[in-house]
């Protein structure tokens, strides 16, 4: 694995995000690496504890790699059909975020089971300040988790959430110091559980509806325009 450093036990497996140069940022070759991690977890079921290297969960998706994606590209849902596939794996998931989850970055956040904040994380969903929505997720996702108005608050408004902000809202399971051992406890509890019974709650708890067709068919039309070009271009100059 190039992006990812990963930790396989017999009773879950751990999997941080490693791409330091760009601040975990989500690329192409992190979503087949994902993939693979899903199939592993697919085909012999554990616990996952997903995490972030350095003090920062993800900062967002690859914006270089965003840039030259088009319509055909949307409608693929490259990175909605991994969160979706992670968020239907067979045994609960767990993000242990410290630092930043921001754009794609918080919507794989979002599509683990429970999550677990260090003191200086924040959430937000910047997306269309690049001329583009948060297509892998968040649109649905966060209203399920916080609530409509304070999702519309995120997506719509730019807002950020602390730490302390998403524990309010039910976000977050705990906020910790050492979030990745706390996350760990979290599953050792869970595994004094019936495997069973935990495979079972979670596939009635995941019913889902039109997603993520509708966010893919939005998408498709947003990048193909040239305001999502123009934006875009203009980040990666600032970050240059």
């Amino acid at each position: 694995m190039k992006t990812l450093l990963i930790e396989e036990r017999d009773d879950r497996v751990v999997v941080t995000l490693h791409r330091p140069e760009t601040r975990n940022a989500i690329n192409a070759e992190m979503v087949r690496e994902l993939h693979a991690v899903c199939e592993l977890l697919e085909s012999r079921p554990r616990p996952l504890l997903l995490t972030g290297h350095a003090g920062t969960f993800a900062a967002g998706a690859d914006i270089g790699e965003l840039r030259s994606r088009g319509r055909d590209e949307a409608l693929q849902g490259i990175n909605s059909r991994l969160f979706d596939r992670l968020s239907r794996l067979p045994l609960p998931t767990v993000a242990a975020v410290d630092g930043h989850a921001l754009g794609g970055g918080a919507e794989l956040a979002y599509a683990c089971d429970v999550r677990i904040a260090g003191p200086g994380a924040v959430f937000g969903n910047p997306e269309p300040g690049l001329g583009i929505l948060a297509a892998a997720g968040a649109c649905w996702r966060l209203g399920e988790l916080i609530g409509r108005s304070a999702a519309k608050q995120v997506l719509l408004a730019g807002k950020t959430l602390s730490a302390s902000e998403t524990h309010r809202l039910g976000l977050v399971m705990d906020v910790v110091a050492e979030p990745v051992r706390h996350a760990h406890q979290v599953i050792d509890r869970m595994g004094r559980l019936s495997v069973t019974a935990l495979r079972m709650t979670k596939l009635v708890l995941d019913a889902q509806g039109v997603h993520p067709l509708a966010d893919d068919l939005a998408q498709a039309v947003l990048f193909d325009s040239q305001d999502k070009q123009d934006r875009m271009s203009a980040f990666l100059e600032r970050r240059r």
